[in-house]
């Protein structure tokens, strides 16, 4: 006589989420999902907020065909603010190796998270994307793979972790077009009356502003107006390539940027050693500050942030020429620095430049904006779709967007 086959009980859960729901079309997101993995859903209750600070609040009931299914069902629910009601407190394993997280281990958004210790609420610390939840004695924190030690305990499972995505604005006067995703469309002007806006009250806020630039900037005559925005204090540090100092330097000391001349767009006269005679004259005084102070680099981005004591990182690659003293080259040590300057930021501008860009996104929790600058219109796709949806694309030459931005700011 044969074996039967075992049956699958269904199994189901109840969830709760709160925020502006609707607006964000985030509850649609929640029953879309469930769906999606074959599971049946029940609103236990719903209440709509009935002002901008009155968030909406979501009881449901969820049935999965399997714990398996539900499993999968919640780790997606989970990064849309969906909660178990009966969670209790988050599971831990210890690391056992250096580098090795245990096999279940909870994987980070860049959304706020909270999770459930001791019967306590508390909010996880460093919020980053793809990073493990490690708690001690003094709380809990986002700490990358590369960083765990043996003995550290981590998340582990879905049970315990609270998710709070952040909700798109409900005052659309306030920043309009943060809601409008990418566009190439929008009037360049309008995206600049906004940015003005946002940089303003990224100030008032005491937040940091961080400037990620490519050498596309110094190509398209950006160089001027960011060197201006330097200047009148609304950078507080400044990311980048090897690339983009290179050409800077470059444009101050001969006039060029690869090799075309600035003032009338001609290849100059052996100009392709022009990079590398900058990268020369750099080595020659010791470093960019040191080229600064002695006079030898009398102008420019990285001049300004020198005078201004604007700290900057510049992140090596493996087709750098040189490269420039001040480059990193060590992977590991410049993600640190980029991060380390990006602690404390409330906006980020990202300008011309994709591999900086989404290496830059990947570090932000979710309420840091981010206004991302190319002519091309898959950088900002790319940006947002890696999980930063706090980006907004504007499609535009780099050096048009900077030349207005700065003509429209004041000295901060």
């Amino acid at each position: 006589m044969a074996e039967s086959t075992p049956v699958q009980t269904a199994v189901s859960e109840v969830v709760e989420a709160e925020g502006h729901l609707i607006d964000s079309h985030i509850m649609e997101q929640i029953f879309d999902t469930v769906v999606e993995y074959n599971g049946r859903f029940e609103v236990e209750r719903f209440y709509i907020g009935k002002t901008n600070s009155d968030p909406s609040h979501l009881r449901l009931r969820i049935e999965a065909p399997d714990p398996g299914a539900m499993q999968r069902m919640l780790a997606q629910l989970l990064g849309l603010g969906c909660t178990p009601v009966e969670s209790g407190d988050v599971q831990l394993e210890t690391v056992a190796k250096d580098c090795c997280a245990p096999d279940d281990f909870y994987s980070t958004t860049n959304h706020r998270t909270m999770i459930r210790h001791n019967s306590q609420w508390i909010a996880v610390e460093n919020q980053r994307m793809d990073a493990m939840v490690v708690v001690t004695d003094s709380g809990a924190y986002c700490r990358r793979l590369r960083d765990l030690r043996a003995g550290d305990r981590v998340v582990v499972g879905m049970r315990g972790i609270r998710v709070v995505p952040e909700s798109k604005e409900r005052d659309r006067l306030h920043f309009a077009f943060m809601s409008n995703g990418i566009s190439s469309e929008r009037q360049v002007e309008t995206a600049v009356r906004q940015t003005v806006s946002l940089l303003k009250q990224t100030r008032e806020q005491n937040l940091r502003i961080v400037v990620v630039a490519g050498p596309v900037v110094v190509h398209t005559g950006g160089q001027k107006p960011l060197a201006e925005l330097i200047r009148r204090g609304y950078v507080d540090a400044l990311l980048g390539g090897n690339a983009v100092a290179v050409h800077d330097i470059e444009s101050a000391l001969l006039g060029t940027s690869l090799g075309i001349r600035q003032a009338d767009g001609r290849q100059e006269e052996h100009g392709h050693r022009n990079h590398m005679r900058a990268i020369n004259a750099i080595y020659h005084a010791g470093g960019i500050r040191q080229a600064v102070e002695s006079g030898r680099l009398p102008s420019g981005i990285f001049f300004e942030c020198v005078k201004a004591n604007v700290p900057f990182v510049l992140a090596g690659s493996l087709r750098d020429d040189g490269p420039l003293p001040d480059t990193i080259t060590d992977m590991n040590k410049a993600q640190d620095a980029y991060a380390a300057q990006l602690r404390g930021a409330g906006l980020v501008l990202c300008l011309g430049s994709m591999l900086h860009s989404i290496a830059t996104g990947n570090m932000l929790p979710s309420w840091v904006k981010i206004v991302c600058v190319d002519i091309n219109p898959a950088v900002a796709t790319k940006v947002s779709d890696r999980g930063t949806g706090q980006a907004v694309g504007v499609v535009t030459d780099v050096g048009l967007f900077l030349d207005l931005l700065a003509r429209s700011m004041v000295p901060a």
